[in-house]
């Protein structure tokens, strides 16, 4: 019995009297001293008591960026633990990942801290290893993360909301738990007093952990986790969050890459087109020449002037804000994690403006759980005061997380409002909201700034677990968070991208009849034969072009093209270059991908050349017996020089493969003054072939690359010297 009683003992609630004794101390001490003296006394008096040792994590769980799973009894031993309970979906778990990594930066694991990811499900889909691995990499978490699928250690804890932060002693012992974000400065007291505390009784191993990134296994794909996408309105170009990649992409319709900004790092920087940052853009809207970014994890609203080449800043101040009213203007005022955004005309309806179009920008703030607004020229808020070009302020939104509808914009309550579509047209005059983490989406009256539902969620305002994957009408109707709306003016529709049911619906709003398009439920990444056998991997964002859906299938790395005639899906090629295959382009900023373990090596017998000389090389590729070129899918081939850079002068050039059927023929002219220093250079040319069953179903991609060593004689004659590269996949 007394195991039992341990067992039930040893949940966060054992340390709230005490804990919340120690909180209260804290708040009226006046000296950093102080403070840590109260830590130390409440860490003596909890080693006096019995010991809250908790469970140690299950067998055979999924472990990311470490040599293999963890251990209470082994690798944590000795070490001072921060166990961070979150799920991927959830913003505010995502808000205290910054005070977690300023933890790293100031401890290392030799001095005895480890921070470990604990992901707790919380929608059925999320129990899918893939999208924690997913989260992991988007935003960028190095610490080790396991996948407690069926959230047992959370239970077993008592724990109770995300996101929750739990400190553990070296034994595995229950020091203190913080919940919600917020913390930063507790957190960091509580930790370097524990450490201090146990180093001093000489209770602290400084043993390495084995790491293994996992974003390291992968090889780059060109998009990564691609959050929206936008059309303009001459339909004629797209805007792409590129959300892992930190940039913004500017693409024809054809998929020619037009400008890319950003990128690959994250950072705040205005300026140029070539030096501006982002960190984790979400909403972009492109009009003209301008594109609005919702830079979200920078937490501002961003400017790019393609025209004038210059990125600026119009709102925000570069860190999380709580200020839920707003009013001041833009670069003064503090906003939190805005997603989506979109153009707009404030108070009035189309037939009453008499033209003047696009006043604001709207925008999905998720951070507060509002509906924000921009003022992009002098304008009024409906029954609101005028506001001066430049302001941000609020439209809706109470800015607690709920799922209230009132007719009062004030008083209606969102929860994660992650995308916005404006239907300005008679009868609708409203902005749609998708809102993500009630589950529904919403409208918001452009003349009053009412709140309603469309569909989804429940009716009571409270309950945020009223997911689903239904089709119906109005509150029958059930999503699982959805991040996108795209309104379609022409035939009266809402589209949604139902992120976590990794399907596209759509919404008449006569009716308020939801029904699929597209999407078979399970995530995936095939493609048709028709709408209801594609599969997608939560898709975050979505436009309407002509006749055609763009969506950003966000988990698959894709932007992908849903032809509403044809009713196929197809994926939508991105070219860095629009060339012919047999011109070698050459380039300084591409980066060689990561050859995957998969591809093929091909030593080649070595070839003499003379300074000057210049080499042709035909490459002839066969594909396996049943398989054609994926026409979506980029193949490519790229010439490079790895440890032997002069010999193509520190460049790399690449091209597309758009047909196998003759062989390519890929050229290069070696530097007339050799480096001297280098006796065996070689190049070596890599290809990247995207092949898929003839008849349709899967897809492969094979990878081969050749290694051409050269001995240089300055001796011979210099006519073009012909290599043939042959293989067969």
């Amino acid at each position: 019995s007394s195991m039992i009683y341990m067992a039930s003992q040893c949940t966060l609630s054992a340390l709230f009297s005490s804990q919340s004794q120690l909180e209260y101390a804290l708040d009226d001490a006046t000296s950093q001293q102080e403070k840590e003296n109260l830590v130390y006394q409440y860490l003596r008096k909890l080693d006096d008591k019995e010991d809250l040792k908790i469970p140690d994590f299950e067998e055979g769980l999924e472990w990311l960026n470490t040599e293999g799973p963890l251990s209470f009894s082994r690798e944590l031993a000795g070490k001072v633990v921060v166990l961070d309970f979150f799920t991927y979906c959830c913003i505010n778990c995502m808000h205290i990942l910054p005070d977690l990594h300023q933890l790293e930066k100031r401890h290392s694991v030799k001095d005895g801290l480890i921070i470990v990811g604990v992901h707790s499900a919380k929608f059925p889909n999320e129990k899918v290893l893939q999208n924690v691995r997913g989260a992991v990499l988007r935003y960028n978490i190095t610490h080790p993360v396991v996948n407690d699928r069926d959230a047992r250690l959370w239970h077993e804890l008592e724990v109770a909301c995300w996101p929750t932060v739990v400190l553990l002693g070296p034994r595995g012992n229950l020091l203190f738990s913080l919940v919600g974000e917020g913390h930063r400065e507790r957190l960091a007291l509580f930790t370097s007093a524990a450490l201090q505390h146990y180093r001093d009784q000489g209770l602290l191993r400084d043993h390495l952990v084995g790491t293994k990134l996992y974003r390291d296994s992968l090889p780059s794909s060109f998009l990564s986790f691609p959050g929206k996408v936008a059309v303009d309105s001459s339909r004629k170009r797209l805007a792409i969050a590129d959300t892992g990649h930190h940039r913004v992409l500017v693409v024809s319709s054809t998929g020619k890459l037009l400008y890319s900004v950003g990128g690959p790092g994250s950072g705040r920087k205005d300026g140029k087109l070539q030096e501006a940052t982002f960190c984790s853009p979400q909403g972009v809207v492109i009009k003209g020449d301008i594109v609005f970014v919702a830079d979200t994890e920078n937490h501002l609203i961003r400017k790019i002037d393609l025209l004038e080449e210059q990125v600026s800043t119009l709102a925000g101040v570069g860190f999380q804000g709580i200020d839920k009213d707003g009013g001041a203007m833009g670069p003064q005022q503090p906003i939190s994690s805005p997603w989506d955004l979109a153009l707009g005309t404030s108070g009035k309806s189309k037939a009453q403006r008499g033209g003047k179009e696009d006043n604001v920008l709207w925008v999905a703030m998720a951070g507060t759980h509002q509906v924000w607004c921009l003022f992009l020229a002098d304008g009024k808020l409906p029954q609101g005061s005028n506001f001066q070009m430049g302001t941000c302020v609020r439209f809706a939104g109470s800015g607690n997380e709920e799922n209230r509808n009132n007719a009062y914009p004030h008083k209606a309550g969102f929860a994660q409002p992650s995308g916005l579509a404006p239907a300005p047209e008679e009868p609708w005059c409203c902005l749609y909201v998708a809102d993500s983490e009630s589950s529904t989406v919403r409208s918001v009256a452009l003349k009053d700034g009412a709140v309603k539902l469309l569909v989804g969620g429940e009716r009571d305002p409270m309950n945020l677990f009223a997911f689903g994957d239904v089709d119906g009408k109005g509150m029958d109707a059930k999503l699982q968070h959805p991040l996108g709306v795209a309104w379609a003016p022409d035939k009266s529709l809402l589209y949604v991208a139902d992120s976590y049911n990794h399907k596209i619906k759509v919404v008449d709003p006569k009716n308020k009849q939801c029904w699929v398009v597209a999407g078979t439920g399970e995530a995936g990444d095939v493609l048709g034969p028709g709408f209801t056998e594609s599969s997608f991997n939560e898709p975050g964002g979505l436009c309407v072009g002509e006749g055609v859906l763009f969506i950003a299938d966000t988990n698959n790395h894709q932007l992908k093209v849903l032809d509403l005639e044809t009713k196929t899906v197809s994926r939508f090629p991105i070219s860095v270059e629009d060339t012919v295959d047999s011109a070698t382009n050459f380039s300084c900023s591409f980066k060689v991908p990561k050859l995957p373990k998969s591809a093929l090596k091909v030593n080649m017998p070595l070839l003499t050349v003379s300074p000057g000389q210049t080499v042709n090389m035909k490459l002839v590729l066969s594909l396996p017996e049943g398989t054609k070129l994926t026409k979506e899918a980029p193949s490519f081939w790229i010439l490079s020089a790895e440890g032997n850079e002069w010999l193509l002068e520190s460049r790399v050039a690449t091209g597309n493969i758009q047909d196998l059927s003759q062989p390519l023929s890929i050229s290069t002219v070696l530097p007339a003054v050799p480096d001297v220093t280098d006796a065996s250079p070689e190049l070596t040319l890599s290809v990247w072939v995207y092949c898929c069953l003839t008849g349709g179903g899967s897809c492969m991609m094979k990878v081969a690359s050749f290694i051409q060593p050269l001995q240089i004689v300055t001796t011979l004659e210099n006519g073009p010297v012909t290599v043939t590269l042959a293989h067969a996949f």
